[in-house]
């Protein structure tokens, strides 16, 4: 069973859905039993960084997230899901999140043509080619919509980017956990598969 975490700010229904239809079982939640029982644990989230982390402390989640991405289980964050995982973010000064990589958030800087927030399909470069990305082939498209972004976080943990004005490290892979800050659930047969081979773990 997947535990999609409900801490109030994520696009839950829509990651059921793309689950349903690849006939992975899942349930959104907010009992920390269950999210501790869970095979595996998805992380959405919609909204700022520093109100998904109140909320998470207000539902009593953050040990619960931290031990289902403590690698001893497949943890998958989606957009605003892989930027809690790290330890702050201009979006929200002064704001600590989750911290459980190195890495900063930042504001994609507007740019002549460019809007922010960045919404539509960009194509992907893969540093990883497993895991959540076994058999998607290298420029594939996947869909966004996000106004910050990952920079900075290690080599080792970065599993692939984008280009939006600058270089956007835009998924996270270490072990059994990865994110995203593409939205795999509307990115069509590419994102059904990520999420196939994140179910297959």
């Amino acid at each position: 069973m997947i535990a999609i975490i409900d801490y109030g700010a994520g696009n839950l229904s829509s990651v059921k859905k793309a689950l349903d239809y690849i006939g992975a079982p899942s349930e959104i939640t907010y009992d920390k039993q269950k999210i501790a029982a869970a095979s595996h644990v998805i992380l959405p989230g919609v909204g700022s960084f520093g109100d998904a982390m109140d909320m998470l402390r207000q539902r009593g989640l953050e040990k619960s997230v931290r031990e289902a991405a403590s690698g001893e289980k497949p943890f998958l964050g989606i957009c605003l899901g892989l930027q809690l995982l790290f330890e702050s973010s201009e979006e929200s000064p002064g704001a600590k999140g989750l911290g459980i990589f190195p890495g900063s958030i930042a504001r994609i800087p507007a740019g002549e043509g460019l809007k922010v927030p960045h919404m539509g399909w960009n194509s992907v470069i893969l540093q990883q080619k497993d895991g959540i990305f076994r058999g998607i082939p290298e420029d594939t498209y996947f869909y966004f919509v996000h106004s910050f972004y990952l920079k900075d976080a290690p080599d080792d943990i970065v599993a692939a980017t984008t280009q939006y004005g600058v270089s956007i490290q835009c998924a996270m892979q270490k072990g059994l956990v990865a994110a995203t800050q593409f939205h795999p659930e509307k990115s069509s047969e590419a994102g059904l598969t990520l999420l196939k081979n994140f179910a297959e773990v």
